[in-house]
C-alpha cells in the first residue's frame, strides 16, 4: 500500500498491486528460442559452454555425487569408531579438520540435488524444457 493511501479507507474488493513473478531469460541451444524461467524453475547453475570440464547439474548426477560424498563421510565416521575402539585418539587430534572439510561438499551436494529436483518437478508441471545454458 502506498504511503499516501495509509489511513484512507479502501473500496471493498480492493486488491493492492502485486508485482509479477521475477523471471530470468535463457536461450535454448536446440531451437534458439527464448524461454523465461523463475529461479526455482532454473535450478542449479547450468553450463555456459566455455569450460573444458562440463559441470554435473542433472538431478541424477547430483544424486550420484551426493551419495558418493555420503559414503565417504560414512567411512570417515567408521574411522572414528575404530579410533574409539582401539583407543587411538591422537590420530583424531591431527585429522579433525578433514571432517569439517568434508561437511561442506556433503551438504552442498545434497542442497544442489534437492534444488535441481524441485526445479525438474516445476518445469515438468509447466511443460518447460530443461535450460541448457
Amino acid at each position: 500500500m502506498a504511503r499516501r493511501s495509509r489511513g484512507v479507507p479502501q473500496e471493498p474488493g480492493y486488491v493492492p498491486y502485486q508485482p509479477p513473478e521475477k523471471r530470468t531469460l535463457h536461450r535454448l541451444s536446440e531451437n534458439g528460442g527464448i524461454v523465461a524461467y523463475t529461479d526455482e524453475e532454473y535450478g542449479v547453475r547450468k553450463d555456459d559452454g566455455l569450460g573444458i570440464v562440463k559441470p554435473v547439474n542433472s538431478s541424477g548426477g547430483l544424486l550420484f555425487l551426493s551419495l558418493l560424498m555420503t559414503a565417504m563421510f560414512g567411512l570417515m565416521l567408521y574411522g572414528i569408531v575404530q579410533m574409539a575402539v582401539t583407543d587411538q585418539w591422537e590420530i583424531l587430534s591431527r585429522t579433525w579438520w578433514m571432517y569439517l572439510l568434508v561437511l561442506y561438499p556433503l551438504f552442498a551436494g545434497w542442497a544442489g540435488f534437492l534444488m535441481e529436483r524441485k526445479a525438474e518437478k516445476l518445469r515438468r508441471a509447466k511443460n518447460l524444457p530443461r535450460p541448457v545454458e
